[in-house]
């Protein structure tokens, strides 16, 4: 065990007590890997954020078995306070409870609280190192922003000097998805305006925005490839800050473009359509041009090699998979737009990464999936984080908030969209993350739990239906503040002639919070009769009809700021049986059926050995499912078929994107 781990949870002993209440307003304790070790030890750590939701589950899952003599879920259960003032608990917890407080500021006493608050979670332990070897004193702020950049992000900002030194380091930062905390993003600026060539530069949003450094570079790119004597239309996100997009990038650093080469392989970056090349055209920089389907077909081939290497091992973190699902996922939308020649010839590589990763996925939910709802919901992890994470937006301006749940949207699919959106609205950016969704991946489950914002043990009465969501999203806005006549809620939105209507209700004065159900995807993929690929082009043939553009571009104008997400993803699968039981099973699936008893989960599980169970935390003690193997259905053998349900990549981590409004900056 680190050091870090060592220090942080030495006084949780499970035995002592089977209450435990740990007081932590700078959510040290909700860490991945401190979660998992909680869990080895027999600790179970549960969010206490609504008093009969926390008294309901610790009452019936865990007291009422210790007193029946049975060990329950757990040996002993945290409660986790974020907060330092008690007063807002149970009297009989805070009686009954062990209390054990954590606070950077005692855990990093050398280092300005005030800082270590911006670093994020998994660099704690890093931090923790850091200042055991390296602080010899009490550092002020200002040091200990210098202390956090040089130990946590290996960045030290006197040593920039050159434009290079600058695009060196925004690439190393940002390739690994680890933007600077506002704080550190502004310091970092401040320091580099003293020097000429960076004054008036937009150094904290290109250290503090992955997407707005995108941006840049996506721009820059096109202009670049415009001094080279090559034009052509761009295939990305262009960016409408005047100053930003006129940032010029030394792409012909052999240190910078290899990150940018990758970034364009990766589909971080979009290349430039273009009609021609000149015989002098540096052969390495074809990446970023497209001119016909073999330079698609040549970036499939070479994003494939590179995602091989890339796939996440069974101690990664949540991180590392939300990371490669959103690589694998350009990679897919880039494959499924292949002429058919093209697609049969990487066909088989493609599905070899496929099985690949979701077998390797599936061992790291049996392993690790039960820490995911009890992380720190900032960065919105789960799907029924997003509410949470919204609340936390509006807190910091967002006043008006549109949540589109588009029903059934890989990630591959989001991307395709985007394409489309990118050519429609030139002036739109997006901000891009992942989440995942709850297991199994069906939309009663999941999507119940983004607009509810709880676990679906929270909402057992209704897992199996989606009808009371308008009121649970009601009520989580509630516990908010909100008040009825400024909560909305609409499903079935999927035509451009609906908007109307749909626009002249978000007009209402008093709405302050929208959440909406776009059913299109969904429909399209359970009619799919030519798999994933039938259904990129029948998203393709949705979004030519404006649909989509016409929605953002409302919203937009109505002063609403637009988040995206899905419930679930959809993978290809074919039938390997039926399992004929009659009413044995409560939900019948393609990709999933869940059962009522242990026995029966049990005698299915016998009869088809390639099926898949495991425990999943969140679900009600009683709603067990049974997953069909890798990249098969519960249908007649041999058929063909796009489903969800199961556990893959595609089906289980879904987007989460900001649509960013025409002028943005950050």
């Amino acid at each position: 065990m680190s050091v870090w781990k060592d220090r942080v949870l030495r006084d949780f002993v499970p035995d002592l007590e089977p209450l435990w209440i740990a007081v932590d307003p700078d959510n040290v304790l909700l860490d991945e890997g401190l979660l998992g070790e909680l869990r080895q030890r027999g600790f179970d750590v549960i969010p206490f954020e609504d008093s009969i939701a926390f008294r309901a589950e610790f009452e019936r899952r865990y007291r009422t078995e210790w007193q029946r003599g049975r060990p329950g879920p757990a040996k002993a259960v945290i409660l986790h306070w974020r907060s330092d003032d008690l007063s807002g608990l149970p009297w009989d917890y805070l009686q009954s409870g062990r209390q054990v407080r954590l606070s950077l500021a005692d855990l990093l006493p050398k280092l300005a609280p005030g800082v270590t608050r911006q670093v994020g979670p998994e660099h704690l332990g890093q931090l923790f190192e850091a200042q055991s070897d390296h602080a010899t004193q009490v550092l002020g702020e200002s040091a200990t922003k210098e202390f956090v950049l040089l130990h946590v992000f290996r960045l030290s900002p006197p040593l920039i000097r050159s434009v290079a030194d600058l695009w060196r380091e925004l690439l190393k930062i940002h390739y690994a998805e680890s933007e600077l905390p506002a704080q550190l993003a502004s310091h970092v600026e401040a320091v580099l305006s003293r020097v000429d060539a960076f004054r008036g530069l937009p150094v904290a949003n290109l250290f503090g925005s992955r997407s707005y450094l995108l941006n840049v570079l996506q721009n820059a790119w096109s202009r670049h490839l415009k001094t080279m004597g090559v034009a052509g239309r761009h295939v990305g996100d262009p960016m409408s800050d005047e100053y930003a997009g006129a940032i010029r990038v030394p792409f012909d650093d052999p240190g910078i473009w290899s990150t940018v080469d990758s970034l364009f392989l990766e589909g971080a970056l979009h290349p430039v359509r273009v009609t021609g090349l000149p015989s002098t055209f540096p052969r390495k920089l074809h990446v970023g041009v497209v001119q016909d389907q073999g330079d698609i077909h040549e970036l499939v081939t070479e994003g494939l090699k590179a995602l091989k290497d890339e796939l996440p091992d069974e101690d990664g973190s949540h991180r590392d998979w939300l990371q490669y699902a959103r690589k694998q996922g350009e990679l897919l939308a880039r494959f499924h737009g292949l002429d058919n020649a093209r697609f049969e010839a990487l066909r088989a590589g493609v599905e070899g990464l496929q099985s690949a990763a979701d077998t390797r996925l599936q061992e790291w939910v049996r392993h690790h999936f039960a820490s995911l709802p009890s992380l720190s919901p900032v960065n919105a992890p789960m799907v029924h984080h997003i509410p949470s994470y919204l609340a936390a937006r509006r807190d910091t301006g967002e006043t008006k908030i549109a949540l589109l749940v588009f029903d059934g949207l890989a990630i591959d699919q989001w991307a395709r969209i985007r394409g489309h959106l990118a050519e429609g609205m030139p002036d739109t950016g997006f901000d891009e993350m992942a989440s995942f969704a709850w297991l199994p991946t069906l939309t009663s489950v999941s999507r119940q739990a983004i607009f509810s914002g709880l676990k679906p043990r929270e909402f057992a009465s209704s897992i199996d239906i989606t009808a009371k969501e308008p009121g649970l999203w009601t009520r989580f806005w509630a516990d908010r503040g909100l008040r009825a006549n400024e909560v909305f809620y609409r499903k079935g939105i999927k035509r451009i002639e609906e908007l109307d209507e749909l626009t002249t209700a978000l007009s209402a004065p008093s709405l302050k919070v929208a959440g909406i159900v776009v059913d299109m995807v969904d429909e399209l993929v359970h009619g799919a009769q030519l798999g994933k690929r039938g259904v990129a082009r029948l998203i393709d043939h949705w979004c030519q009809t404006g649909f989509v553009e016409r929605l953002f571009t409302r919203l937009h104008e109505l002063g609403y700021h637009v988040y995206v997400t899905a419930d679930h993803g959809n993978v290809d699968a074919i039938g390997s049986g039926r399992i004929n039981q009659g009413v044995a099973a409560e939900l019948r699936g393609e990709r999933v059926r869940t059962y009522r008893s242990q026995p029966l989960v049990e005698q299915s599980a016998q009869a088809y050995p390639s099926a898949v169970q495991m425990p999943l935390p969140g679900l009600p003690a009683d709603y067990l499912p049974l997953f069909a193997g890798p990249r098969s259905a519960f249908v007649t053998e041999g058929e063909q078929l796009v489903v969800h349900g199961g556990i893959s990549v595609e089906e289980l981590i879904v987007p989460f994107v900001k649509v960013k409004q025409p002028g943005f900056t950050g």
